[in-house]
């Protein structure tokens, strides 16, 4: 029964982050992409304390989670989601969607250098300019294109994933004391004070526009996307490992393209399907020796009682 319940928590993960990148796109029109992202952070992270607190579990950091608290906060919520939420209103949601793919690859990149964990094998290097390859890829204009992918939004993107890839490395350096929750709901916290400052930094404007589609926009990248995205990424890593749970970023520009068609009327570009094509052989690649023992481990015999 678990694996079905593990499969549907896989489909519901990739729909929810999938339909996230339109999201991003509906709110603008009411709110700054920096603010936006400040104010989505803000919500989660008092969303998520308040569920640890109901809990009863610890949400005081100590000296051993700053470090932790930091790199997330600034590296994974603040960097990653301000590039993300700019970049985001300047390119479709599928596009969007399929630059961040490259997560894993970037991942393994930076684990080269930093970790020592994945040796620099030809197929490895191989894979990482495959993922380099399809990016590029999304901003060649195809021959049926109106208007191809802008390449400062595809830009701002990668670098997104970049950050995200950068962090997630970093943090893999820590051993923090508190659980799941309450590390993320401050992480959340954290990178929402400094969007704040960086939405100033930039001279947006201070105001939200509440109109309907802004509001569900809005709802939608609070509660739905992010306290039940994020909860459920954190369930589905413990129970599937980090090479199962990461492959929802492959089907995420499916529901991202459906999603951006359905309500903003977004054009499938011949581009993003190559680019998202090339992308996933790198990812094939990089990761090919923890996708083979993930498959040897689902297919090898139940032993004892």
């Amino acid at each position: 029964m678990k694996r079905y319940e593990n499969a549907l928590g896989f489909l519901a993960l990739a729909a929810l982050w999938g339909a996230s990148y339109p999201a991003i796109r509906a709110a603008k029109a009411g709110v700054e992409p920096l603010l936006m992202a400040a104010l989505r952070f803000d919500a989660i992270g008092v969303v998520v304390l308040g569920y640890a607190l109901a809990r009863s579990q610890q949400v005081r950091p100590t000296g051993a989670d700053a470090a932790t608290i930091l790199i997330g906060g600034v590296g994974m919520i603040a960097v990653h989601n301000g590039l993300l939420f700019v970049g985001q209103t300047m390119v479709s949601g599928a596009v969007g969607a399929v630059v961040l793919a490259t997560v894993p690859i970037w991942s393994v990149a930076f684990a080269v250098v930093a970790l020592d964990t994945a040796r620099p094998t030809p197929t490895r290097v191989l894979g990482i300019l495959l993922g380099l390859v399809g990016t590029g890829v999304l901003v060649v204009p195809g021959p049926t294109d109106i208007q191809p992918p802008d390449p400062l939004g595809v830009a701002l993107m990668t670098a997104s994933a970049v950050a995200f890839a950068l962090a997630a490395v970093a943090l893999r350096r820590e051993t923090p004391a508190l659980g799941v929750a309450a590390r993320q709901g401050w992480m959340m916290l954290v990178g929402g004070t400094v969007l704040h400052a960086a939405s100033l930094a930039r001279g947006e404007p201070q105001t939200v526009a509440l109109t309907p589609d802004v509001l569900i926009a809005f709802g939608f990248l609070v509660f739905a996307a992010g306290v039940v995205g994020y909860l459920l990424y954190y369930t589905l890593l413990d129970r599937l490992g980090p090479v199962e749970v990461n492959l929802f970023g492959y089907v995420a520009p499916v529901f991202a393209a459906i999603t951006g068609w359905l309500f903003l009327d977004e054009r499938l570009a011949a581009t993003t399907v190559v680019g998202f094509l090339v992308i996933a052989v790198g990812f094939a690649l990089v990761k090919r020796d923890a996708i083979r023992d993930a498959l040897i481990d689902e297919a090898a015999p139940a032993t004892g009682d």
